[in-house]
């Protein structure tokens, strides 16, 4: 039996889903075209499809997910055809989307995260998004499904166990986010069974002096503390209480000085590369469905400048990222299984793409949590993604322009 076409919700128009005004204030074209072209991905000549849009295209991919590859370009082009100064937009072929998408790839969009996933908040109007002057942010890591095609089984791999293999391939993703915002800084994703510190490596480019940074206790290892603590962020890890840390200094509000060294090398250089590290230990008696006890690890050494009781209160906050997971997997995603890709590269693609339009929604809440002063938990996630699907297409960011502002949005690779 033939499958019918999916198109948007029942009762929607087209025009009503541009999320296109948006999408360019957080992504601007100029930076699109600048990355298209460092690749060598942008048009090369005038197209009704080109690479400027398709890196737009694939951002709204995760805003309608319900919707045909055709009807997803239909909503993007509304704003589109305006710019051009044309009275509708043109149609495109599924095949000729997959070129163009193809012909992308899944780098461009690796870097339009990297440089345009900016922290948000502000201490002079959020100042719970900080610790003593430090940015919280959290490093974690999860898995999705996606489409059963065997390349993506290749790539990506399938759960197993005595009970069989899973029913679709999977993916592991690991992000590094601003804990008040949600705003997603750093992304990466690669094997099921792929280690999560080796896709967290990457990311850590992204810390800078200034945050603090939580995560659980698969990031504890020396080399992952030492590797994340040169780029002169803070860090506030959990790690397993049966760690051997032995007291080299006890402190006054129960917590106390330890060290942490190298595996697999002599004594005289594991004595020579030793970090010393904060030990803070405690229980949380009340929840009867806790852990019985935490342990955490801090480069912040000094009682008096972050004393135990707060970071221990404070490192809950890396549950944050279990809000934002949901966010993506739920809310943005609108609980539809996986991602649609059927190829590897395109499965990165679309990854990125995810995460650029995840960004785009808290960007647009983060507004007005900063216009109003409010907390960003506050304000409905899903109200503003409501919104962000509801945007007329010829309000926002592509008003009618001059020609030449129009040739340029398709110009041609320099």
């Amino acid at each position: 039996m033939a499958r019918t076409k999916a198109g948007l919700s029942p009762g929607a128009r087209l025009p009503d889903y541009l999320s296109a005004s948006l999408m360019v204030r957080v992504v601007p074209p100029e930076l699109v075209h600048e990355v298209l072209n460092a690749h060598g991905r942008n048009s090369q000549r005038v197209r009704a499809f080109p690479a400027v849009a398709g890196v737009y295209y694939v951002m709204a991919l995760s805003l309608y997910p319900e919707a045909s590859y055709e009807a997803v370009f239909s909503a993007v082009s509304q704003g589109l055809a305006w710019e051009a100064g044309a009275p509708a937009p043109a149609e495109v072929s599924k095949v000729a989307i997959s070129v163009l998408r193809s012909r992308i790839g899944a780098q461009p969009l690796a870097d339009l995260v990297q440089r345009c996933c900016v922290p948000l908040a502000d201490p002079r109007i959020h100042p719970g998004a900080f610790y003593r002057s430090l940015r919280l942010v959290a490093i974690d890591g999860s898995t999705f499904e996606l489409p059963d095609a065997p390349q993506n089984e290749q790539a990506f791999g399938r759960p197993g166990g005595r009970h069989g293999r899973a029913g679709y391939p999977q993916a592991r993703c690991v992000l590094l986010a601003e804990c008040a915002t949600h705003a997603v800084l750093a992304a990466n994703i690669g094997e099921y069974r792929s280690g999560e510190w080796a896709l967290c490596a990457p990311l850590l480019r992204s810390l800078q002096p200034g945050m603090l940074c939580m995560a659980d206790r698969g990031f504890n290892g020396f080399e992952h503390w030492e590797q994340a603590r040169a780029t002169g962020a803070d860090l506030l890890w959990r790690c397993a209480v049966n760690r051997d840390l032995p007291v080299e200094q006890s402190l006054a509000d129960g917590s106390y000085l330890g060290a942490i060294w190298p595996t697999g090398v002599s004594v005289a250089e594991a004595r020579a590369r030793a970090i010393t590290v904060r030990v803070i230990d405690y229980r949380l008696p009340s929840l009867p469905d806790g852990q019985p006890h935490y342990r955490l690890l801090s480069t912040l050494l000094d009682p008096e400048a972050a004393p135990a009781m707060e970071l221990a209160e404070l490192y809950h906050r890396r549950w944050e990222m279990e809000a934002i997971y949901d966010e993506l997997k739920t809310h943005l995603r609108q609980a539809r299984r996986g991602l649609r890709s059927k190829t590897a590269e395109l499965v990165r693609q679309e990854f990125y793409g995810w995460v650029l339009m995840h960004y785009a929604a808290r960007w647009l809440l983060h507004q007005g949590a900063a216009r109003h002063r409010i907390p960003h938990e506050d304000l409905s996630f899903t109200r503003h993604v409501q919104l962000l699907r509801q945007e007329q297409p010829l309000s926002g960011a592509f008003p009618p322009r001059a020609a030449q502002k129009a040739r340029r949005l398709v110009r041609t690779a320099a």
